[in-house]
């Protein structure tokens, strides 16, 4: 007798696309040193790629076990998913999922917040491809404008505004709990100039376990 096959529950789908589209993205990734080193007859030099991913590897292998345990948990299955195929997990993708379900009423690993997370990384996701797509087309006339003194100064404004607009929102929340990692980086950023906008996805989940460790000790001592 043949078996009748249950339908999917919503995070199993999300898992078997996401898990779909992660390795198919893992592979095209992959094919493009390979058709370049097809198309032009050459191969790599083993050696010089073995030291130089030896001097890199390490770090970025550790960033990305952190992150995955960092972002996860706020963004669900589906937003991260989607996260980490499209990129611009933190300056961009991990904001907007935060805001909308802020805007919802809804929090980050129920179904309620897994659904509003997933949907507005996708638009997210969308609306920066059209951008792109249309940065490409104009490129090109808009290059004086955008290069010009009054715009680059506002350029380097737009990460530390969306910033600075969801911290308000989420330290008011919690004032002696957002207080210890604030204090922190300031420390850091300040102590250190060789940390800078190259190093958030390193800073990031350094304060969220800060964070947490902070938040553990300050509930067992009744603060919060």
């Amino acid at each position: 007798m043949k078996k009748e096959r249950l339908p999917l529950s919503f995070i199993d789908s999300l898992h078997r696309d996401g898990k779909i589209w992660g390795f198919s993205l893992f592979a095209v990734i992959f094919l493009f040193p390979l058709i370049m080193c097809i198309i032009f007859h050459c191969v790599p030099n083993w050696e010089a790629l073995g030291k130089g991913l030896l001097a890199v590897m390490p770090m970025y292998w550790a960033v990305a076990i952190i992150e995955v345990i960092t972002y996860v948990p706020m963004l669900g299955a589906g937003g991260a998913y989607l996260s980490f195929v499209t990129g611009n997990i933190s300056n961009l993708k991990l904001p907007c999922a935060l805001n909308a379900m802020e805007l919802a009423g809804v929090k980050p690993s129920t179904e309620e917040g897994e659904i509003i997370s997933t949907i507005s990384i996708a638009v997210s996701s969308i609306v920066t491809t059209i951008i792109i797509i249309i940065g490409i087309c104009f490129i090109t006339p808009l290059t004086p404008l955008l290069q010009s003194e009054a715009l680059s100064s506002a350029f380097n404004q737009i990460l530390p505004a969306l910033f600075g607009g969801l911290g308000v929102v989420f330290i008011s929340k919690n004032l002696k709990l957002a207080l210890p990692p604030v204090i922190l980086m300031l420390i850091l950023f300040v102590a250190i100039p060789a940390l800078n906008e190259g190093t958030v996805g390193i800073m990031v989940p350094v304060g969220v376990i800060f964070t947490l460790i902070i938040a553990r000790i300050m509930y067992k001592k009744g603060i919060i």
